[in-house]
């Protein structure tokens, strides 16, 4: 059984820093991807950022990049986003989820079939 949990969300001012852990168990394949998405009250699931397991292929959706990096420890089966520079419009509920397979890049939420149950993020302004 696949099971994905989050951790590491909370409350924080605007210029600050949050890191989201994601530990992921129960897969046994070579390579998956991992990936970090949110969603907004009102809003749609957007992909964040996602990594793949092997290689550490990284990708960034437009609104975070340069602020926030994606990492994996896979001796501990967890992924990490550090998020710097928090913006009130980067408050949302965020999700990490797993794709069984390798990366596919833009970080499409349709891939991915295995989703913990999400960490608020809120930033204030």
């Amino acid at each position: 059984e696949v099971q994905v949990v989050e951790s590491g969300g909370g409350l924080v001012q605007t210029g600050g820093s949050l890191r989201l852990s994601c530990v992921a168990s129960g897969l046994f394949v070579d390579d998956y991807s991992i990936g970090w998405f949110r969603q907004a009250p009102g809003k749609e699931r957007e992909g964040v950022s996602c990594i793949s397991r092997r290689d550490n292929i990284t990708y960034y959706g437009a609104s975070v990049e340069g602020r926030f990096t994606i990492s994996s420890d896979n001796a501990e089966n967890t992924v990490y986003l550090q998020m710097n520079s928090l913006k009130p419009e980067d408050t949302a509920v965020y999700y990490c989820a797993v794709d069984g397979d390798p990366l596919q890049r833009p970080c499409n939420r349709l891939r991915y079939e295995y989703w913990g149950q999400g960490t608020q993020v809120t930033v204030s302004s």
